[in-house]
């Protein structure tokens, strides 16, 4: 019983979150290298290397994947910063560290529990021309139905929002509310980038169901295909 406790306060120090972070970045580029991945709307993916910061958007399931459309979009020109929004909880701060051993920003908020002051860094990411990455159904669900915090980003900012998916042929689901799927390596992969949402700073609310019928139909994509 004392080593289980000291194995959990372990896990919950600072030490270890920073190793956990690094070992996971270390490993969401091993996944990256030896997936044969194949791009669709890699046109729309071209975009992040445009004049114009983007709002990149995935369901909280895919975000083992998220580091990977970066990489994509660097090697397509890409020379902007990119910050994602993690959340405030333990398990979404270990992600959010993990991508900055990737060079991606971090922003710690919600887009969906009072997440006023990460949609203000949000806001100034985009105003300083960074893409930014976030997922609309975090931290907690329900899953696949985007909170309306993405829209207002999209209101506020004039950026417009680029839906995106990925699957794996090779991953381990696990058993959350999100049903995450982290990639396995030497596999199949594909990443689906749909057309980009323009949101109407008058009506926003109208881009809540628009940001999540296009992510589904990202994911139902990459599902047909993979």
């Amino acid at each position: 019983m004392k080593k289980l406790k000291k194995l959990k306060k372990f896990y919950k120090s600072a030490t270890a979150r920073a190793f956990f972070a690094w070992a996971a970045a270390r490993y969401l580029t091993l996944v990256a290298r030896t997936l044969r991945w194949r791009v669709e709307g890699e046109a729309h993916l071209r975009l992040m290397a445009g004049e114009k910061p983007l709002i990149v958007v995935f369901w909280h399931e895919s975000l083992p994947s998220m580091p990977i459309f970066w990489l994509r979009a660097k090697r397509l020109g890409m020379t902007r910063p990119a910050v994602v929004l993690a959340s405030q909880h333990r398990d979404g701060q270990l992600i959010g560290k993990a991508v900055q051993h990737m060079g991606i920003g971090l922003i710690s908020g919600s887009s969906s529990h009072g997440g006023a002051a990460g949609l203000r860094g949000l806001v100034k990411a985009l105003a300083n021309g960074a893409n930014v990455g976030l997922t609309p159904d975090g931290p907690r669900g329900p899953r696949r139905t985007a909170a309306p915090g993405v829209a207002q980003l999209a209101s506020l900012s004039g950026a417009q929002i680029l839906p995106c998916g990925a699957l794996t042929s090779r991953a381990k689901t696990l058993r959350s509310w999100d049903k995450m799927r982290i990639p396995l390596p030497f596999g199949r992969g594909v990443l689906i980038c749909g057309a980009p949402i323009t949101v109407p700073r008058e009506n926003w609310q109208s881009g809540v169901e628009q940001v999540t019928a296009a992510l589904n139909a990202a994911m139902d994509r990459a599902a047909e295909i993979l």
